[in-house]
Parts: C-alpha cells; sequence; structure tokens
C-alpha cells in the first residue's frame, strides 16, 4: 500500500481518533436546549459537511437563533476540553505516524472538524510534529463528498494527488479522497458499522488498525 504513496492524508475524527461519540453527546445537549433530539437521518445528512456547513444545516433545519459563527463558537467550547483529555487514537495510530515521519512521507489531515479541535487532540498525543499541513472543509468550496479539501491537502504537501494514500472512514469521506484521484483505504469504526459494506465498496484497500498497514496484513478490496 504504502510504496505507492508520496505522501499520506488522514481524515480525523473516526480515522485517526476515536471520537464520533463526542458528537453523540454534544447533538444531543446542543439540541435539547431547543426541543429536539438528533436522529440517524440527522448523522446522515450531516456525514461529510465541513463544521461550517454543519452549522448552517443546523441553524436552517431547526430555527436557531445563533448566528453561524456563534453555533460554531459553542460547539468548540463543548468539545475542546473532551478533545484535549479524553479523545483517544485508533489502534496503532501513534506508531504509524512515526513510522511515515521516521521515513520521510509528508503526512496531512483533511477534516471536517475545526482547526481547534484538531490541534487539540494532536496536542493532547504531542503529535503535532507528524503533520506537514491541516486543512479543513472550512477553507474550501466544498466539503465532502467533493474532492477540494484533499485536493488542497495534496497541494500544500506539493505531491500530486494520485501519488496521494487517504485514510477515511465514512462513504463520503472515502468517495472525496476517490473524487480526488486518490487511492483511499478504509479504517473500521464502530460508529458507522451499519454502513461498513458501503464503505468497503468504495475503498481500496480496509483496515481495523493502522499495524496492518505496517505488517501488511490490510485487506485489498480492489
Amino acid at each position: 500500500m504504502l510504496k505507492q504513496a508520496e505522501a499520506v492524508i488522514f481524515d480525523l475524527d473516526g480515522t485517526l481518533v476515536d471520537s464520533m461519540w463526542v458528537w453523540t453527546d454534544i447533538d444531543l445537549a446542543f439540541l435539547g436546549r431547543y426541543g429536539y433530539a438528533p436522529t440517524p437521518e440527522l448523522t446522515v445528512a450531516i456525514e461529510g459537511m465541513g463544521f461550517t456547513e454543519t452549522a448552517v444545516y443546523f441553524k436552517e433545519q431547526f430555527s436557531l437563533p445563533q448566528t453561524i459563527e456563534e453555533i460554531k463558537e459553542e460547539w468548540n467550547r463543548m468539545a475542546v476540553g473532551i478533545y484535549g483529555t479524553k479523545v483517544p487514537l485508533k489502534p496503532g495510530a501513534a506508531a504509524f505516524l512515526r513510522y511515515l515521519k521516521e521515513n520521510d512521507y509528508p503526512a496531512a489531515i483533511a477534516s471536517s472538524n475545526s482547526q481547534e479541535l484538531i490541534r487539540a487532540v494532536l496536542a493532547n498525543h504531542q503529535l503535532e510534529d507528524c503533520f506537514d499541513a491541516i486543512v479543513t472543509s472550512c477553507e474550501v468550496a466544498k466539503g465532502k463528498p467533493s474532492p477540494d479539501v484533499y485536493l488542497a491537502a495534496a497541494a500544500k504537501l506539493g505531491v500530486p494527488a494520485e501519488s496521494c494514500l487517504v485514510f477515511e472512514d465514512v462513504p463520503m469521506g472515502v468517495l472525496a479522497g476517490k473524487n480526488a484521484g486518490m487511492r483511499v483505504c478504509a479504517m473500521e469504526d464502530d460508529f458507522s458499522s451499519a454502513r461498513r459494506e458501503e464503505v468497503r465498496r468504495f475503498a481500496d484497500y480496509y483496515i481495523r488498525s493502522y499495524d496492518e498497514v505496517l505488517d501488511g496484513s490490510y485487506e485489498v478490496l480492489r
């Protein structure tokens, strides 16, 4: 898998860190203030949306009184302490990131999350030095499944899109990488287990731990 790659780009939530549970709790608390509750349909509807796109969707869908920026600021306040102390890495992630750095693979994060939360979780795990670029969907025209955030990350790394290997966990993210012309390895995540077969249908490879990349035990899907 790595032999064909000149650079590696990671999604964050559900891919590099085990964090999707955080947003279940935050959505429940946040929407509960206005008499709403999150639903499985809501989760599917916002999959792949950037932080700003999601705030716009929530404001319109639930007629929220705050501005878009106020919604985003509130989500950051609710989540930053958790990301900075409680969100764990996915299995084998730390060792894999160190391997990439030691072997001179440029690496980037291309996430739908905010810069604040990305940097909080990286600082907690002392992994800031493992990444040459961090790009969020708020910084590009469209969120996933559009390829924008992955193309922007590749441009910052100075590597052609077709030479990048992407790690993702949900269908819209896998499609974003594929739409960018990149090879995509899907990471197993319990949060999206109901859509596992859809993920596998789109991805090139499949793993349950980053150790599988290094020891060659990953699944080749196509």
